[in-house]
């Protein structure tokens, strides 16, 4: 056998597939239902699989599969080839066809700052099809089929390349009906006789607030619970408490004057800031970087976002 055949030597492409697919679920299951193939086919492919190579990429157990060491090290590796191939079949198969990009952002940065741009976009690149993923959680590139996701929080993984989008403030806010019902706040220890709107995946807020202005005796955990922040502003509109804001979520409220800032003297840096995240091997992709540059531009553009003044992390 000659040193190119030898490179060439490829197990099985649908115990390939079939393996790519359960390691991306952690699921014989969804892998078979992805493939729409039994659930047994799947794990006959995995096993000829497993036997062509020697060694165990699943451990099995009862009700679920978890990737093996040397599952883990194949998985990436399977996952890249898959990629280039069905991207390199959609260039050969139609140049002028519409390049989809899947976006995952956060319900709240939807609404309130990306829609209402998202059309400029749209009409300078009616080549790049945007799909947008919501979730108020943030995104598991190695599992979930994302392009990028624009996230608050810290570069942390290494895996990722990182692009700074902007900084932002955390500041208490409530209506102005509020305030007449209830009379003004003085101090901030007043807060303990009022209901704080709290926002449960992002919870910690709401504490780094109390704790970095020194507030003690005021529970924030204890108060009414939502699942975003556009749920709580809307909420505290209508006068049923006192939220959170950030940039850039409060400034419609802020023009129109249905929301006013309690404690303008209090306001704190968040600790965590915006990105837009990728797949570092990803980075340079058409797509993104024509919507990377689009994101940079419109955030550029905003007043209302603070800047470090920093560059992006490179990761």
């Amino acid at each position: 056998m000659t040193g190119i055949q030898q490179r060439r030597r490829l197990p099985p492409l649908n115990a390939l597939r079939a393996f790519e697919a359960a390691a991306r679920h952690l699921s014989f299951k969804e892998a078979a239902n992805e493939l729409n193939v039994s659930q047994s086919a799947v794990s006959h492919q995995v096993k000829t699989l497993e036997d062509v190579l020697g060694t165990s990429l699943f451990t099995r157990k009862v009700r679920a599969v978890e990737l093996t060491r040397k599952g883990r090290l194949y998985y990436p590796i399977l996952r890249a080839a898959f990629e280039s191939i069905a991207e390199g079949t959609q260039i050969i198969l139609e140049e002028t066809s519409i390049a989809v990009f899947t976006l995952h952002v956060y319900s709240t940065f939807t609404i309130r700052w990306l829609l209402p741009r998202l059309a400029r976009f749209q009409e300078a690149h009616p080549d790049i099809q945007v799909r947008l993923h919501t979730s108020q959680d943030d995104v598991n590139f190695d599992q979930d089929d994302i392009d990028a996701a624009i996230m608050i929080g810290q570069p942390i993984n290494p895996n990722l390349h990182y692009d700074y989008l902007f900084d932002c403030e955390l500041f208490p806010v409530c209506s102005p009906l509020y305030l007449q019902r209830n009379g003004p706040l003085n101090d901030p220890t007043e807060l303990a006789r009022h209901p704080l709107l709290q926002v449960y995946p992002s919870a910690g807020d709401w504490h780094v607030w109390l704790e970095t202005n020194d507030v003690r005796g005021v529970q924030p955990d204890s108060g009414l619970q939502f699942e975003s922040y556009d749920v709580a502003l809307s909420s505290a509109v209508q006068g049923m408490g006192i939220a959170l804001g950030q940039q850039p979520y409060v400034e419609r409220e802020f023009a129109s004057g249905t929301l006013v800032e309690v404690f303008p003297s209090l306001r704190i840096p968040n600790p965590n800031r915006w990105f837009l995240a990728c797949r570092s091997d990803k980075r340079h992709a058409i797509k993104l970087e024509t919507f990377r540059r689009w994101l940079l531009n419109e955030a550029q553009a905003d007043q209302a976002l603070k800047f470090a003044g920093r560059g992006s992390p490179d990761h």
